[in-house]
């Protein structure tokens, strides 16, 4: 289940992340990353 639901989930955030940037949001690494624990990463 995390092989398929981990990369499907990453992709999805860094694509909002992008879209958001793209859009004008001045959002930077630490809004991206603050959910994620540092030991996923």
């Amino acid at each position: 289940l995390n092989h398929f639901v981990l990369p499907n989930f990453y992709f999805h955030i860094s694509t909002a992340y992008g879209i958001l940037r793209h859009c004008g949001v001045e959002i930077g690494k630490r809004d991206y990353l603050a959910g994620i624990p540092m030991a996923v990463i």
